[in-house]
């Protein structure tokens, strides 16, 4: 029996938002391509949620060349009412420990 189906639920503890966000906090010049092959995500949703991640303003892009860097806005505080507590620089230290 598949260990993910013992417990019968199929949600994971982090969102692919978040997933994203690691991945670029760790190495902000990494590649759409990269970022989707350790998220095991397509490279479009990969592309959409930077979108998102920029409109909600967690997160801006310079182009270098053919190649973005991007900018994490480390003091943004959590949108949702329950997380208001820790900035996003705060959140991924404890991911990315």
């Amino acid at each position: 029996m598949d260990g993910q189906r013992l417990s019968g639920t199929h949600w994971t503890f982090l969102t692919s938002h978040a997933r994203v966000l690691v991945q670029i906090s760790r190495d902000p010049g990494i590649r759409v391509r990269d970022i989707a092959a350790r998220c095991l995500l397509t490279e479009r949703a990969v592309q959409r949620i930077i979108a998102d991640l920029e409109r909600g303003g967690y997160l801006t892009h310079d182009r270098v060349g053919r190649a973005n860097r991007y900018h994490v806005i480390e003091g943004k505080r959590l949108r949702h009412p329950a997380d208001r507590g820790p900035t996003l620089a705060e959140v991924l230290a404890a991911l990315i420990r």
